[in-house]
C-alpha cells in the first residue's frame, strides 16, 4: 500500500472523531454553555408554545392590563396585556416559533449560496472569481438595512420575501469568508490527493475542502442566526416584518412604541426575548471560538 493511499484511508474517521470532540469539548466552555442554554431555553419555548401559552394569542381581552393583573376567567397576566388585550406573554412564546423558523432558515439559505459561491470562486480562480466576486461587491456597496427595506418593500413583506432579502444580502458576505478559506485549503495535500485519484472539481471543493473549513464556518453561523434574529426584528419594528395578526417580535415593538411612556412592559418583555436569544447565539458563538483555539 502507497504512502498516499495509507495516508487517505483513515481521514473520514478522523473528521467525526474531530467532531465529536468538538462537541465534548463545548461543556468545558462556561460561556458557551450558557450561550447554549439560552438558545435550548427558546427552542423548548417554540416547540411547545401550544402547551405553555395561557391564552390564544389573537384573543382579545383587557387591554393595557399590568404585569400580575388579574384575568377575566380568573386567571392573571404574567406579563400583562398590549393595547388591544393581547396577552403579551402568549404572544412572546408564540413569537419564538416565528423567529426560530425564519431565522435558521434564512440563514440557511444564505449560506448555501453564499458557500456554492465561495467554494467556485475560492477553487476555480480566473473568470469565475472575477465574476462572483464582482458580483459581491456590488451587492456588499449598498447600506444592508436599505437593502432589505428596499427587497421588502418592493415584492411585500412576508417569511418567504425575509428569506429571499436575507439569502441575497448575506450570500455575498459568506462568499467571501468561504473564498479566503478555500484560497488556504486548495493546496493542501489531501486535494492533490483528490485531484490525483481523478476526483471532479465539485467533489473536491464539497467533500474534501469544505469539512475542512467548518470551523470558521459555524462560528460564524451563529453570529450571523444573531444577525438575522435582529434583521427580523428590525424588519417588524419598521412595519416590514411578517404580515399581522401572527405574533411577531419586531411587530410587537412597533405597534406599541408609541405607548411605551405609559405602558412600557409592552415593548419591554419584547425586547428582552430578542435580546437573550441574540445573546445566547453570541455566547455559543465564543465558545465555540474557545473550543477550536484548544483543539
Amino acid at each position: 500500500m502507497t504512502e498516499q493511499t495509507a495516508g487517505s484511508i483513515p481521514r473520514r474517521p478522523n473528521k467525526l472523531i474531530g467532531m465529536l470532540k468538538g462537541i465534548a469539548l463545548i461543556r468545558e466552555s462556561v460561556v458557551g454553555m450558557i450561550g447554549l442554554g439560552l438558545i435550548l431555553f427558546w427552542v423548548f419555548v417554540a416547540i411547545f408554545a401550544p402547551l405553555l401559552a395561557p391564552y390564544d394569542p389573537l384573543v382579545q381581552m383587557t387591554p393595557f392590563a399590568t404585569p400580575g393583573a388579574e384575568a377575566p376567567d380568573g386567571g392573571t397576566f404574567i406579563l400583562g396585556t398590549d393595547h388591544l388585550g393581547r396577552d403579551i406573554l402568549s404572544r412572546i412564546i408564540y413569537g419564538a416559533q416565528r423567529v426560530l423558523i425564519y431565522a435558521p432558515l434564512a440563514t440557511f439559505c444564505a449560506y448555501a449560496v453564499g458557500i456554492a459561491m465561495g467554494l467556485a470562486a475560492g477553487y476555480k480562480r480566473g473568470w469565475v472569481d472575477d465574476v462572483l466576486s464582482r458580483i459581491g461587491d456590488i451587492i456588499l456597496s449598498f447600506p444592508i438595512l436599505v437593502l432589505y427595506v428596499v427587497i421588502i418593500t418592493t415584492f411585500g413583506a412576508s417569511g418567504i420575501n425575509i428569506i429571499l432579502a436575507v439569502t441575497f444580502a448575506s450570500g455575498p458576505g459568506i462568499m467571501r469568508i468561504v473564498r479566503g478559506l478555500v484560497l488556504d485549503l486548495r493546496n493542501r495535500d489531501y486535494v492533490a490527493a483528490a485531484q490525483t485519484r481523478g476526483e471532479s472539481a465539485w467533489y473536491i471543493m464539497f467533500a474534501e475542502i469544505l469539512p475542512n473549513a467548518r470551523g470558521p464556518l459555524i462560528v460564524d453561523a451563529c453570529l450571523r442566526l444573531g444577525y438575522t434574529t435582529i434583521t427580523i426584528g428590525v424588519l417588524g419594528f419598521l412595519g416590514l416584518g411578517l404580515p399581522p395578526p401572527d405574533p411577531d417580535w419586531g411587530g410587537m415593538i412597533n405597534e406599541t412604541r408609541a405607548m411605551a411612556t405609559f405602558a412600557p412592559h409592552m415593548t419591554i418583555y419584547p425586547c428582552l426575548a430578542i435580546s437573550s436569544l441574540v445573546l445566547g447565539l453570541n455566547l455559543l458563538a465564543d465558545g465555540l471560538r474557545e473550543v477550536s483555539l484548544k483543539d
